[in-house]
């Protein structure tokens, strides 16, 4: 989820081949619900901004795993180890 709006979302996901869903959120509503909306420094300066952070969602809709702080680098690996069966 981004709080990019829809139509920048749209351009984004056809750029990067993507065949899922991408979730909007301008409002910042669901984000600051699942504490991804915080207090950021970059260059001395605060603000507030997404915390790049991944959550499981299980078949009944109910959060499995959080990873907060995550790194994109090697990430998708990372769930990916969680999820495939062994």
């Amino acid at each position: 989820m981004s709080a990019d709006p829809v139509k920048a979302q749209a351009s984004f996901k056809a750029k990067q081949n993507l065949n899922f869903p991408l979730l909007s959120d301008p409002r910042h509503k669901t984000i600051q619900k699942f504490g991804a909306w915080q207090k950021k420094q970059f260059m001395g300066r605060t603000f507030m901004g997404i915390v790049r952070s991944s959550f499981l969602i299980g078949k009944t809709g109910k959060i499995e795993v959080i990873w907060p702080l995550v790194k994109a680098k090697g990430h998708a690996a990372e769930v990916l180890k969680r999820v495939s069966p062994s």
